[in-house]
């Protein structure tokens, strides 16, 4: 598989928990080739490596929200999530060949997915700065026509009045 669409496949494994961006044990397990039970075997072992920040347990809740989309967490008693930084750390623990190139697809997934994002945010503050600019526009336009509609009015003629008027 290129590693374009690695990248891409990884990416999609990318979720946002507790305003993160994290990974599932499951899915890293799979992408390292070792089973889940290995994985968070090998973390407990090096517990100081992942502090809350790098590495959390799933609430209940939040397992049963994902569960809709990964059918196999329902029935999962823990589930821990990696963030980015929890990831790159999981190379010195899992020291296998494997391990490292995965690692580097997951770091290029993080990037790809951060500059989506920065791009998009863009893109919104410069939506957001054009109808600013042109609600203001859109008034000044009103009031032009509304000018043309009147000089296009054909003038009222006062009726003269012949005679004497008392």
């Amino acid at each position: 598989m290129p590693k374009e669409a690695a990248v891409e496949v990884i990416a999609t494994r990318i979720l946002e928990i507790r305003g993160k961006k994290v990974m599932l044990d499951r899915d890293l397990a799979g992408l390292y080739g070792v089973e889940t039970r290995k994985l968070n075997q090998a973390v407990k072992r090096n517990t100081t490596r992942f502090p809350e920040d790098f590495m959390f347990s799933l609430t209940r809740e939040e397992i049963l929200r994902i569960s809709q989309t990964v059918i196999s967490l329902k029935f999962s008693k823990s589930v821990y999530v990696f963030t980015e930084q929890g990831v790159a750390m999981l190379s010195s623990v899992l020291n296998s060949e494997r391990a490292i190139q995965v690692n580097i697809l997951i770091m290029r997934a993080f990037i790809k997915l951060k500059e989506l994002f920065l791009t998009h945010k863009d893109l919104a503050i410069k939506i957001d700065t054009l109808e600013r600019k042109y609600a203001e526009h859109d008034d000044k336009i009103k009031a032009i026509f509304e000018a043309i509609r009147q000089l296009l009015e054909p003038p009222v003629k006062e009726k003269k009045i012949i005679g004497f008027s008392l």
